[in-house]
């Protein structure tokens, strides 16, 4: 029997060979693992043995996806809170820099972040310094904690392997710390709930999602393994050792720019509902409501995800250009691909905001807003990087003719994450004045850019059984 890969599984019943591949899976991949404060750390190899030595010292501190479910089944009964999460990941050049031959085959990866111009990123010159010259960049170790004592306590811990192994230098460090809501939903910095739609792989999670939460009737949250992980080249048996390719970006947040903006956006339009005019762009509100669901907030707990857009083909409630709907149309998008094939595109996504505020994000005061350094660490893992992260940004966000619609104007690039090449204008976009009637739309200015990427690369985070053979 191989490898369950073409379904969801049943984790807690598994076969002899997803069980094996679950001991040997890095956490955080198929479910994720709680890490509100997290430090990430991006390092260089000098020489192959010396690498070698400090992966290997790494093991103890590592545990897999099993290890990780039984904590979370243990905390419910229990509610003594799991360990702390340690994640390791190597681009191509940290496969080269260990003289391993066996190197994942994806070809963005080996191609590396800066290989797709499409991607529209700034100049290389403008990225934080860890990832200005992909080939000293070698890895990556995610420390993460729901607590910071714990998670401080992990991050001594590895520094003080990396002081034992000369060769391993640390080109910089990245905190992040997440951000909540009074509702106790994890948020983002423009003040909008974030992380929802995240595909499920166990199916005692999507039972979960349909029976405790808002249901599973119109959005199918289950997804098979193979959207996530992939056979690890480099470890003994590689067809039962998996691992997955994790896809880093620091997205800096002008929140200033963008909540003028937002008022600026609802004025135009002659909104006196100033929040539907921020749920417009992102696509839901700030509480999490979608907007093709209803035209005020208050949907929040849960916040709801069995929705799509079937009851809103003209983008007269979520307009084309939402984020939300950007990035996962739900069926509705365009390029004649069937939702199946759309649904290919779509990543478990890990992401964790950084940056201190001495704010209420949702306070309503626009002058008290940050203008840099807090923002977004976008992190997700794939099985397909050009098919799923480089697909998303390409084709989806910076496309300002996605979705396709049957009439009308383009709907622009992504408001929330969308990138042009550099000196290209952002075009109007449209949106309706009254919800629901295709007939009020009206054409506004576009949303300044108020992401920027600071940085990225591509990892991948190998099977236990890799590090243990090492």
């Amino acid at each position: 029997m191989a490898v369950t890969l073409n379904t969801s599984i049943h984790w807690t019943s598994a076969s002899a060979d997803d069980l094996l591949m679950l001991e040997n899976l890095q956490p955080n991949i198929l479910k994720e693992h709680t890490r509100d404060c997290s430090t990430l750390l991006f390092l260089k190899f000098a020489q192959p043995d010396e690498g070698k030595a400090f992966l290997r010292s790494l093991v103890p501190h590592l545990k897999s996806t099993i290890d990780h479910l039984q904590e979370i089944r243990a905390f419910k009964s229990t509610k003594v809170p799991g360990t702390p999460y340690v994640g390791v990941g190597l681009t191509a050049t940290g496969y080269a820099a260990l003289a391993i031959d066996n190197v994942p085959s994806d070809a963005a990866f080996q191609h590396g972040m800066q290989g797709n111009a499409d991607l529209h990123d700034p100049d290389v010159a403008t990225w934080d310094v860890p990832f200005r010259n992909p080939a000293q960049l070698h890895g990556v170790i995610i420390i993460g904690d729901s607590k910071l004592a714990p998670m401080s306590k992990k991050l001594a811990q590895i520094q003080a392997l990396i002081t034992a192994h000369p060769g391993v230098t640390v080109l910089g460090s990245q905190d992040g710390r997440a951000l909540h809501n009074s509702n106790g939903d994890g948020i983002e910095h423009f003040g909008y709930v974030d992380g929802r739609s995240q595909p499920l792989f166990f199916d005692e999670d999507i039972t979960a999602q349909r029976l405790l939460t808002d249901g599973a009737q119109v959005w199918n949250p289950a997804f098979a393994l193979q959207q996530a992980i992939v056979s690890d080249p480099a470890a003994p048996e590689p067809d039962k050792h998996f691992g997955s390719y994790f896809i880093f970006r620091k997205l800096e947040q002008n929140v200033k720019r963008f909540k003028e903006h937002e008022l600026t956006f609802a004025n135009t339009l002659g909104l006196d509902d100033k929040e539907r005019a921020g749920a417009m762009l992102l696509g839901r509100f700030e509480d999490g409501t979608p907007v093709t669901a209803q035209f005020a907030d208050g949907n929040h707990n849960p916040v709801p995800n069995n929705f799509n857009y079937g009851s809103d083909a003209e983008g007269s409630k979520c307009p084309f250009l939402g984020h939300i709907r950007k990035t996962n149309p739900r069926g509705s998008g365009g390029f004649g691909q069937s939702e199946e094939a759309e649904r290919a595109h779509l990543m478990p996504r890990r992401g964790l905001t950084y940056g201190l505020r001495t704010d209420n994000p949702n306070d309503g005061n626009i002058q008290n807003k940050p203008e840099k350094d807090v923002g977004l660490l976008f992190m997700a893992f794939n099985s397909n990087i050009g098919n799923q992260f480089e697909f998303t940004q390409v084709s989806w966000a910076n496309n300002p003719k996605f979705p396709e619609v049957v009439a009308g104007p383009f709907p622009g690039v992504d408001p929330v994450i969308g990138q042009l090449p550099k000196g290209t204008p952002r075009a109007t976009v449209h949106c309706p004045v009254e919800w629901g009637n295709p007939d009020t739309v009206k054409t506004v200015a576009s949303v300044p850019q108020a992401v920027t990427m600071k940085g990225g690369a591509y990892f991948f985070m190998p099977s236990l059984a890799f590090f243990h053979a090492l």
